[in-house]
């Protein structure tokens, strides 16, 4: 069976899918007097494969181009599972800057990806930042994609595809937690540009499409169907294996405890996928929930218990 790039999804309305998909917003418009001309985007890419050898997960290529890069495997929890960071130099990504990340996790392998830090994007300056993520995971594998927080700062234009392929059983974790405007430091999310698309297909058939186009001071950021003037929103989204209904609704407890009325918490059980929501203003309260609810579910999807990852602690 060939995993290939998707098809073009003309006919995703007639799907047996989960689809979610928000009200479009015109395009946004960016003063002349704000774009330079002369900047120079800055291009990455990174290409991650994992093998499962001798009862070892391992990396067994990583090409990079520009400042993307990842630090030495580290196994944690045995040489079953393989944990990798993703390092981007800058620390932030600028107006125009490009990013492409692929990772390819091979037959009964298992990986699991984070950061270092929150990814920051910064006001543009009359360009639009890119990010493009492609992940395989091949039959009986897992990867489990853990990045920490998303920061969008003021006036950012940003445009994130993230595009999932699985095979037959494979299972696939994706964590995250965006925040709109650095609010310790007094600033909102009231000018500038969100868009974002993430889908998931086995064996070629599409299970989910979330797709969002947020305008600053816009009904989409504010309106009660949305974000409701809410400046955190976190998701955690599992696939691969149905879970039974009490521990489902031990995690809604507990997570609703957590939030301790600082926040909305929602978990879902469709039929393919496992959907974790919360929506508030605390990215610590995010994590918090994020975390515990992975640490509750991992048994069950991936038959062993959940270690943080290292990165999330310092």
């Amino acid at each position: 069976m060939s995993l290939s790039a998707p098809k073009d999804e003309l006919t995703v309305q007639q799907r047996s899918s989960t689809i979610l998909t928000y009200p479009k917003q015109p395009g946004l418009q960016v003063p002349e007097m704000l774009i330079d001309p002369a900047y120079k985007p800055l291009q990455a890419k990174l290409s991650l494969k994992f093998a499962a050898i001798d009862e070892t997960t391992r990396l067994v290529e990583r090409d990079h181009f520009g400042p993307l890069l990842v630090q030495k495997p580290l196994y944690p929890e045995g040489r079953k599972v393989c944990h990798v960071v993703i390092i981007h130099p800058p620390g932030g990504v600028v107006g125009g800057d490009q990013l492409e990340i692929s990772a390819q996790v091979g037959a009964s392998a298992n990986a699991q990806i984070t950061t270092p830090g929150a990814t920051k994007w910064y006001k543009a300056n009359g360009h639009t930042s890119h990010q493009k993520i492609r992940i395989v995971v091949n039959k009986g594998g897992a990867l489990e994609w853990m990045p920490q927080e998303t920061i969008f700062y003021n006036h950012a234009n940003v445009d994130i595809d993230h595009q999932v392929m699985l095979e037959d059983d494979a299972v696939y974790v994706g964590c995250e937690i965006l925040c709109f405007g650095r609010t310790a430091s007094g600033e909102t999310f009231d000018q500038g540009q969100i868009k974002q698309r993430t889908s998931i297909r086995r064996n070629d058939k599409l299970i989910w499409l979330e797709q969002i186009c947020l305008l600053g001071e816009s009904s989409a950021m504010n309106g009660s169907l949305t974000l409701s003037g809410n400046t955190v929103c976190a998701s955690l989204i599992l696939t691969g294996k149905m879970l039974p209904q009490p521990l489902i609704d031990l995690a809604r407890e507990e997570a609703e405890k957590i939030a301790n009325g600082a926040g909305q918490v929602g978990i879902s059980q469709l039929k393919s996928i496992i959907v974790v929501r919360y929506l508030g203003h605390s990215s610590e309260v995010a994590r918090q929930i994020i975390l515990h609810v992975w640490g509750l579910f991992r048994p069950e999807i991936l038959g062993s218990a959940a270690i943080v990852p290292r990165m999330w602690s310092t």
